[in-house]
């Protein structure tokens, strides 16, 4: 059971550092919390999408590590590098920063647009595939027997990641809507993903 609680904690842990880069798809849910628009179908979409993600990396990678144990070698270089490259863009973010979080103006849209829009970013961003399916896949399959319940971890970080960024947003719409917030966020973010890479280009 501890052994079992400590994967659980581990993949929820990962997960959760992984989730929270500040990209397409969270910007999304947050506008769509803020707006109050369709929000219990972004946040299902996107949390069941993680996990159907998370579980195909669980088990396929799995399965490749044991054949060919230089795949870890290869998905941590990869992710390694590229974690690098997206903390050196939030970290220009937080030097250069945007505008902050608009909702002015913008129609509320229907429904169908957001659910659309929403699976497209989760879909069709490659960026969604490294990070469950091979990124989580590796960390899991050094679990052994326990990858699941890693896995299973994960997944729970991504429905509490979605549902607090989706429901919570709306509290957050001043906020959100001033520059200097994104910059503290970003700047959170490209912390995690540097230190997160460096570690992978160093273990591998």
């Amino acid at each position: 059971m501890h052994h079992a609680l400590t994967a659980a904690a581990a993949g929820f842990g990962s997960g959760l550092a992984l989730i929270v880069a500040i990209g397409a798809q969270n910007a999304f849910v947050l506008r769509q919390g803020v707006r109050r628009d369709a929000v219990l179908a972004v946040v299902g979409i996107c949390a069941l999408s993680d996990a159907a993600l998370i579980a195909l990396g669980v088990g396929g990678v799995g399965a490749v590590v044991v054949a060919w144990p230089g795949a870890v070698r290869a998905v941590g270089l990869v992710g390694g590098a590229f974690l690098l490259c997206y903390g050196a863009l939030a970290a220009r973010r937080v030097l250069r920063p945007g505008p902050g979080l608009r909702t002015e103006g913008e129609a509320a849209g229907s429904r169908r647009r957001a659910v659309l829009t929403c699976l497209a970013m989760t879909w069709l961003n490659p960026h969604v595939y490294l990070d469950t399916v091979f990124l989580l896949g590796s960390l899991a399959a050094d679990r052994g027997a326990l990858r699941w319940t890693f896995g299973l971890g994960a997944a729970l970080a991504s429905l509490c990641w979605f549902t607090a960024l989706g429901f919570g947003a709306r509290l957050l719409g001043r906020f959100l809507a001033r520059p200097a917030a994104w910059r503290v966020l970003d700047g959170l973010v490209a912390v995690t993903m540097l230190a997160l890479g460096a570690t992978l280009m160093a273990g591998s």
